[in-house]
């Protein structure tokens, strides 16, 4: 059971969000790893193109097939190796601009937060390589006051829109 929340403690998650998103998208990924609970799991379930009656079915569950699934500890590997330049995927590194829209924030009994947002990403690498990528984010994000961020992501699922997934790579951070 969830309770909606608005109000001021809406509006931090918002903003923990938008600080999130600007940290990746200005490379800031060891600042960023900190949004991140010690327990964080990190997923992308793969979506299947399936008839209406069936929708409910069309992402897969964890534990199935899966774009990605990843913990802090392999979070930190990719960051790692990003910021040896050695990444022949991100050489030359992409730009992105993450934009985070219609967030939805409910609280649940435990006092976590259950937070949906939708993601549009535009990224550009090189002279003529750009990508859009849009889809939700269904977050588990629970109070963190010792972090400076006051939040913490606990659990990220990445939904993509789109079935077959046309660009170039997954490199980036969602």
């Amino acid at each position: 059971m969830t309770t909606p929340v608005i109000g001021e403690l809406a509006q931090r998650v918002t903003r923990f969000l938008y600080d999130e998103a600007e940290l990746v998208d200005n490379m800031r990924w060891d600042e960023w790893v900190d949004c991140l609970h010690d327990d964080i799991y990190y997923w992308a379930p793969v979506r299947e193109n399936r008839v209406a009656r069936e929708r409910k079915d069309e992402f897969y569950p964890q534990g199935t097939s899966v774009y990605f699934e990843e913990s802090k500890s392999f979070l930190k590997q990719r960051i790692h190796r990003l910021q040896t330049n050695m990444a022949w995927a991100e050489e030359p590194p992409s730009r992105s601009r993450h934009l985070i829209t219609n967030v939805r924030v409910d609280q649940a009994e435990d006092g976590t937060l259950n937070v949906r947002s939708n993601f549009f990403i535009y990224r550009s690498r090189g002279e003529r390589s750009q990508d859009t990528i849009a889809g939700e984010r269904r977050d588990i994000i629970v109070p963190a006051p010792e972090s400076r961020f006051g939040f913490l992501i606990r659990e990220r699922e990445i939904r993509f829109d789109m079935a077959t997934i046309l660009v170039k790579n997954l490199s980036l951070f969602y």
